[in-house]
């Protein structure tokens, strides 16, 4: 008798995993927020309804960096998180992460950046790969950080930096040049960008900042040369679906952008970005390829590969993946 297929829920459970797009700040789950602040949160928002979306960027961000203030006040805090995290995480069969926490943060908050880093990598559970970012918003050189921010590229347990934060704010001057130094210095490195902001944003933090990955860039599909840059780069995206309904980066689950970037040769890998705002799993956003765009158990594992295949770790480690993957696909 041939074996029953397992239920769509159990198949994504099952699925080796990576999240390689997650703001620790906003994957702060909201148990821990409510027993720190018990008088202020009690139900959860009406943003983790499914019809719901935020108006615009700033909407989403003032919501966020409430949360943010409200508990974020120690590096003690962010190891308390990210070890809720990591948890949740490898219950979910997720194998790998790249978690980014904010510059603005640690400046609105007087923190040791280097110790928040630190705590982050304290909490890794074993038999987790994590990678540890620090996110620069557009304008995040300011008198105080710039120093501290040259300062990180020496900082032990930081593996990369991102750019962060509202595209339509100019870039930096110095951002170009810092991203450089950053790989000098051998850390990786990626932006956000293609979100709010079109194709030529992604086309600047590929060619002006030297984006080793990009966050997002959806809507690198307005413009084919731009897809052809990542094609010829081997530039893959980590893109959050979710977020990008909430955020109206998307019209509709149904006409996500990432099925005709698929089409066209990116490699993109899926992740929940700030799940404290979306109220979001990362298996609802494989649930959401299956059931919204029609991606077929093939096509998840498709996806999941790629963020195998873009993950910052060794070749050993992502062959014995993608063996479990191809297993998978096989009993298909």
């Amino acid at each position: 008798m041939t074996p029953l297929s397992p239920s769509l829920t159990d198949f994504i459970d099952q699925l080796p995993k990576t999240e390689n797009h997650l703001h620790i700040e906003g994957a702060l789950p909201w148990e821990l927020l409510c027993d720190a602040n018990p008088h202020k949160y009690s139900t959860p928002p009406a943003s983790w309804k499914s019809d719901f979306r935020f108006r615009d960027f700033a909407h989403f961000e003032s919501e966020l960096l409430g949360y943010a203030g409200d508990y974020f006040h120690s590096a003690q805090r962010y190891h308390d998180c990210a070890r809720a995290v990591f948890a949740k995480r490898m219950a979910s069969n997720v194998q790998y992460m790249e978690v980014s926490f904010a510059s603005g943060c640690i400046d609105f908050m007087n923190l040791d950046g280097s110790e928040v880093a630190d705590a982050i990598r304290a909490a890794v559970p074993k038999g987790l790969e994590v990678r540890i970012f620090l996110g620069i918003h557009h304008s995040g050189w300011t008198e105080k950080m710039t120093p501290i921010l040259n300062e990180s590229l020496g900082w032990e347990n930081l593996d990369g930096i991102d750019l962060h934060g509202s595209e339509d704010i100019p870039v930096d001057a110095a951002a170009p040049h810092y991203w450089k130094k950053a790989r000098d210095a051998g850390k990786f490195t990626k932006a956000h960008a293609g979100e709010f902001m079109g194709a030529d944003f992604v086309r600047y933090a590929v060619e002006v900042l030297g984006a080793q990955r990009i966050n997002h860039g959806v809507r690198a599909v307005e413009d084919p040369s731009v897809l052809d840059l990542l094609r010829e780069r081997a530039i893959a995206l980590d893109v959050c679906p979710i977020s990008n309904v909430k955020l109206r980066v998307a019209s509709s689950p149904e006409n996500h952008q990432i099925r005709e970037l698929l089409a066209a040769g990116i490699a993109c890998s899926v992740s929940t970005d700030d799940p404290i705002s979306f109220g979001n799993s990362l298996a609802e956003e494989y649930q959401m390829l299956s059931e919204a765009l029609g991606f077929d158990r093939t096509q998840l594992i498709r996806v999941a590969r790629h963020g195998f295949e873009a993950s910052l770790t060794t070749e050993e480690w992502k062959k014995i993946y993608f063996h479990k993957l191809d297993q998978m696909a096989r009993s298909l």
